[in-house]
């Protein structure tokens, strides 16, 4: 998330971006059936803030919320949250197990195989590029590029 805030000019809330990207799957591995309806309720406890929680629930938008992304960081949540577990999924498949020799066209090629990382919602994704009218390929690199960082990252730590 913080790739996209930087790149799509608003580094000025790149703080809240992460922090939505951090938190989103929150509950999900203690929760698995009341995702985002878990988190809802701890953030709430806490008192976090309502814009926040709001990003957060828009992320499962028609699965298990009834939370309409509006904004451009909400609507890149939905759209690479489905997206980034294909990609892991493609690295994992790769010799290299890395993210920076990945292309587009290998992703794609996942992509079209509904039985590869069958849990990862194409539609989601495709919705998602709806969304923030861009072209599937677009949404896939630049999902990609973000990934890359955050393993160049890692590495550098």
């Amino acid at each position: 998330m913080l790739y996209f805030a930087r790149t799509l000019g608003y580094e000025d809330e790149s703080l809240f971006w992460s922090l939505v990207g951090l938190l989103h799957d929150l509950d999900f591995e203690q929760f698995p059936e009341q995702h985002c309806v878990k988190t809802q309720e701890i953030l709430e406890q806490d008192n976090i803030n309502p814009e926040l929680i709001r990003a957060i629930m828009s992320h499962a938008y028609g699965m298990r919320t009834d939370v309409e992304p509006k904004h451009t960081m909400e609507k890149i949540l939905y759209a690479t949250d489905e997206l980034t577990g294909l990609i892991g999924a493609t690295v994992l498949m790769r010799p290299s197990k890395s993210t920076l020799d990945l292309k587009v066209s290998s992703v794609k090629k996942k992509y079209k195989d509904k039985k590869f990382a069958a849990g990862c919602s194409r539609d989601v994704i495709e919705i998602g590029a709806n969304m923030l009218g861009w072209e599937l390929d677009y949404l896939i690199a630049e999902t990609i590029k973000a990934m890359q960082e955050m393993e160049l990252n890692d590495q550098n730590s």
